[in-house]
């Protein structure tokens, strides 16, 4: 029997809901789920204890360890609205405890509840996870078919990324500003089946703090700038107020030839959603420029800094 009220703690997971087409059953979300534009409208579970919008890569760093060093938690739950939701079905995440609710909050949420829902934890780690969450989603609420469908025509569009995708420039995928940090996850191979040669970071691998001295031994041709939760306006503005009077990053290969580009990490690059797919064809355009003309990428998901 498929679920009737579902909450998602995890904002790839409801864009997923939308996409196969049960979003009447979504009763519940988080401060994070913002697409599709209709999420925004359902009963908020999670909040974050702080703003990161008002907050640069430094301050943000600083009080997630402030917090993790405290004990304290990173996001609390709205136990009215959680009642209110009453979900049998709770989605979550078990990648990373920075980026969205996590065990701990799981394990609030059913001690909250008189009734104990259904809980899928998703841990993500690879494109092939990604695509594997759609199936593990699909068939528990009733949806298989078009998981099915979904999963062929998000394979489809990477076997074509792959076909357009002949050279091979070395690339940094930086996913925090200040301190830096790796790309890690997914992201590496994303890199590779976009065309590139990934840089310092592993596939599947957590990101991790890097030195300056690592991006200077990997020298790569071209950096993607991609701080987890930014957009690109935010990353442009960000990366040139931190890097633009640093001169080792200024005598880096990419950064002399003006190849270092900022993403919507937020929408395409973070999130383990099927969205992974349109970033594969974002970092197609900037690694293959004149291979990729027939790939459409959304407006402003890249720019050149």
């Amino acid at each position: 029997m498929s679920a009737k009220r579902i909450v998602s703690f995890l904002p790839s997971a409801t864009e997923l809901l939308y996409e196969l087409g049960s979003e009447e059953n979504l009763v519940g979300v988080t401060h994070e789920c913002l697409y599709p534009e209709q999420a925004k409208t359902k009963l908020r579970i999670i909040n974050s204890v702080f703003d990161p919008e008002k907050m640069n890569s430094k301050q943000i760093d600083d009080k997630v360890a402030e917090l993790v060093k405290n004990g304290k938690d990173i996001f609390v739950i709205d136990e009215e609205n959680l009642k209110k939701a009453d979900p049998d079905l709770i989605i979550a995440q078990g990648t990373c405890a920075v980026c969205s609710a996590y065990t701990n909050e799981v394990n609030k949420a059913l001690e909250i509840l008189q009734q104990r829902p259904h809980v899928i934890v998703l841990d993500p780690h690879t494109i092939d996870d990604i695509l594997n969450t759609v199936t593990i989603i699909a068939k528990k609420i009733g949806k298989e078919n078009e998981g099915e469908k979904l999963v062929k025509s998000l394979k489809k569009r990477i076997d074509f990324i792959k076909s357009k995708s002949s050279k091979k420039p070395s690339v940094l995928c930086i996913e925090w500003i200040e301190p830096f940090f790796t790309s890690g996850h997914w992201v590496p191979q994303m890199i590779e089946i976009a065309g590139g040669l990934n840089c310092v970071s592993t596939i599947g691998e957590h990101s991790r703090r890097m030195t300056i001295d690592e991006i200077e031994k990997a020298d790569p041709d071209i950096i993607v700038m991609m701080p987890c939760g930014f957009d690109t306006n935010r990353t442009t503005s960000e990366c040139t107020m931190t890097l633009q009077n640093n001169p080792r990053w200024n005598n880096l290969r990419a950064v002399r030839n003006s190849q270092v580009f900022a993403v919507d990490a937020n929408a395409y690059f973070s999130k383990p959603s099927i969205r992974t797919i349109t970033g594969i064809e974002i970092l197609a355009k900037i690694i293959n420029p004149n291979e990729s003309t027939g790939m459409k990428t959304p407006e402003n998901s890249f720019k050149q800094i």
